[in-house]
């Protein structure tokens, strides 16, 4: 019975280890394709919307979100490691990890929301002004 449990305990080593991998591959492949996303988009909206708008801050709020989608991979693939081999040291590691990336994803949506508000009152402004030049 004890191998039986311990062939258990080991594949669920392996498959958290696997798990732990692969969410790490995930949110590098999120952090790539909202890095190429982002600037496709980024460029596409600054034709649509000339005037003076940074180029980079339409960027930023495209790219703010695959960030935080990177993030949360990144934190489940902490909590899994921390799973399959918990010790004190990694539970505090976590512990100091996890708070740091939710305060890095709490302050990153705020700027998001702000830079979003920020663009559209730009964009009602020069609305404004283009219909009264009309």
């Amino acid at each position: 019975m004890n191998e039986f449990i311990e062939n258990i305990r080991s594949g669920l080593f392996t498959a958290g280890e696997l798990l732990e991998v692969l969410l790490n591959i995930l949110s590098m492949i999120a952090i790539v394709f909202g890095i190429v996303l982002s600037a496709v988009r980024s460029n596409e909206e600054r034709r649509l919307m000339p005037g003076p708008h940074p180029r980079h801050t339409i960027f930023r709020r495209n790219f703010g979100g695959w960030l935080v989608v990177a993030l949360e991979f990144q934190l489940a693939a902490d909590i899994i490691g921390t799973i399959i081999s918990p010790s004190y040291e990694k539970l505090i590691i976590l512990g100091a990890v996890a708070v740091i990336r939710t305060f890095l994803n709490y302050f990153l949506v705020k700027e998001l929301n702000e830079q979003t508000e920020y663009l559209e009152r730009r964009i009602e402004k020069e609305e404004t002004t283009i219909s009264k030049r009309q």
